[in-house]
């Protein structure tokens, strides 16, 4: 029976075949992370905008390839509004005003606003266009923005790209077990490693006395990673700063520690 790379209702066991698209002659990228979630809403762009700012900090050479067709936020994270060119050798990717590249379906649309009413085929041979037609150029860590949930494009990414690893996006909602599952079982039906989770809005501080809040609750993240025996890398708070600075498109001039064990981690376990 011919394979349509649909694993989802095939009964073969088949899962080490290898449908890996090759990159651009043009790229030379040594390490792609996938930032994913179950469900939407939790912070996924913000950890990946993070994690790319971070490394770059570092002095290492950082691109983000927005996945999230239908709904991508990651050019307007970073103030990047120019069009990214084509020449016969692939796509130019933008640049961040830091060096940053990236590639988004907003680059590419006459308006940001311009809505994508496309099929899921469609969307998962863009997503797979990002890899194979555009010219990365020299990449040291490479951050996949992805759409929440466990359909087309999650899937286009962890067989087509070569995935390193992948940092889990939550909340701490008491739903954070159906969350993390979805995306750890997808994750090890796929076989690709879960590098720990990130669990964003998790508290706030006062503004009287500087004391935590937890207005969702306290603790259920950490319990599920303990269960799946995975590192809870990162606890972001609410932060109106932070939400001001990505509308504002100034992420990178955002400075905050919070990312940095899963940097570490990531620095650590995918070295260059």
């Amino acid at each position: 029976m011919a394979c349509n790379q649909d694993c989802s209702s095939c009964q073969s066991k088949c899962s080490k075949a290898d449908f890996r698209a090759k990159a651009n002659p043009f790229s030379q990228v040594k390490h792609v992370i996938g930032v994913v979630s179950g469900k939407g809403g939790v912070g996924k762009s913000l950890v990946t905008g993070l994690m790319a700012v971070e490394m770059r900090r570092r002095g290492y050479k950082t691109a983000v390839l927005d996945a999230d067709i239908t709904g991508p936020s990651i050019p307007k994270m970073f103030g990047v509004s120019e069009k990214a060119m084509g020449t016969e050798d692939g796509i130019i990717p933008a640049e961040t005003s830091q060096g940053t590249r990236m590639m988004s379906i907003n680059l590419l649309l006459e308006n940001d606003t311009d809505p994508v009413v496309w099929r899921g085929s469609l969307i998962s041979g863009t997503v797979q266009q990002f890899w194979t037609d555009v010219m990365w150029g020299d990449v040291d860590y490479m951050f996949v923005d992805m759409p929440p949930g466990t359909g087309d494009v999650p899937l286009t990414v962890f067989q087509s790209l070569p995935v390193d690893g992948i940092l889990i996006v939550t909340s701490p909602q008491e739903l954070v077990e159906m969350i993390v599952s979805k995306a750890v079982n997808m994750a090890r039906m796929m076989d690709i490693t879960v590098l720990g989770l990130v669990e964003n809005m998790s508290y706030m501080l006062c503004p009287d006395c500087g004391k935590k809040l937890y207005p969702f609750g306290q603790g259920h993240t950490i319990e599920i990673a303990e269960q799946f025996g995975l590192p809870l890398l990162a606890q972001l708070p609410i932060d109106p700063a932070v939400a001001a600075s990505c509308d504002a498109g100034r992420i990178e001039d955002f400075k905050q520690n919070w990312m940095e064990g899963a940097v570490t981690l990531v620095q650590s376990t995918l070295p260059v």
